[in-house]
């Protein structure tokens, strides 16, 4: 098997993916506590001393608080971009590789395209993994869909996709103007017609699997990701919704022949 990747839980409320390869495990973020973290590796089969690495995508807390005391936990390296690492005092780390938004790397036997993105952060970076021939994009917290984005994530095998809010259930939600404004932004978040839209022009017939993910729990409901993303759901083999709780579980990404 190329990749497999997981999710320990996706959500404002905490984030961590997992992306594997047959010998090596990576963690995107990681928002929880280290028991938090550990309980959660524990129901997908992993232990955090199975990691290779943690790579960041930003700052926010929701995908960075747990990031430190994990790495020193288990003197795990730590990828992030400067701008990341210059944002908040997270303490010494075990070991530090900056990255940089449009220059590939590799952590062990799995290739990493860091990929630049519009986001309310410093230096906000998403990334297209790569393993024997298969891909995986991960594109969450970004508030627009650049055309450098679209290059970067269309022809992906498999695709962990934003659909953050609806418009309406914002505009109507508990949320203070000045948050509603920062999430409908342009560095905010993705909508579900946003994320729509998006799978629309880059095409989705070759994606193996479409995880619809980061759904906000106050501004929006699965129902509503389900109904905007139906016509892109319909030509993707297998479509799953991520949730806070219970993430997403092993999902095997084919090597193409």
């Amino acid at each position: 098997m190329a990749l497999r990747f997981a999710s320990l839980g996706s959500g404002s409320k905490g984030n961590g993916t997992l992306v594997a390869s047959g010998d090596h495990c990576l963690l995107v973020d990681c928002g929880f506590t280290i028991k938090e973290t550990e309980r959660r590796m524990a129901r997908l089969g992993l232990s955090p001393a199975d990691l290779s690495a943690i790579l960041v995508t930003h700052e926010h807390s929701d995908h960075l608080s747990g990031v430190a005391p994990l790495a020193r936990k288990y003197k795990l390296p730590v990828y992030l971009t400067p701008g990341t690492l210059r944002a908040r005092d997270i303490g010494k780390l075990p070991t530090v590789h900056l990255i940089e938004g449009h220059r590939p790397f590799a952590v062990a036997d799995i290739q990493v395209t860091p990929v630049a993105v519009p986001h309310d952060a410093r230096e906000a970076a998403q990334f297209v993994f790569r393993h024997c021939g298969a891909s995986l994009g991960l594109l969450t917290d970004l508030g627009t869909v650049t055309p450098h984005v679209e290059e970067q994530f269309g022809g992906c095998d498999a695709l962990v996709l934003e659909a953050n809010h609806d418009p309406r259930m914002l505009a109507q939600g508990p949320y203070p103007p000045s948050l509603k404004r920062r999430v409908g932004g342009a560095y905010g978040h993705l909508s579900n017609q946003q994320a729509a839209g998006f799978l629309q022009r880059v095409g989705c017939e070759g994606l193996q699997h479409l995880v619809v993910a980061h759904i906000s729990e106050k501004n929006n409901t699965v129902e509503l990701a389900r109904e905007a993303l139906a016509s892109a759901a319909e030509q993707v083999a297998s479509c799953i919704f991520a949730c806070q709780q219970q993430g997403f579980g092993w999902l095997d990404i084919e090597k193409k022949s």
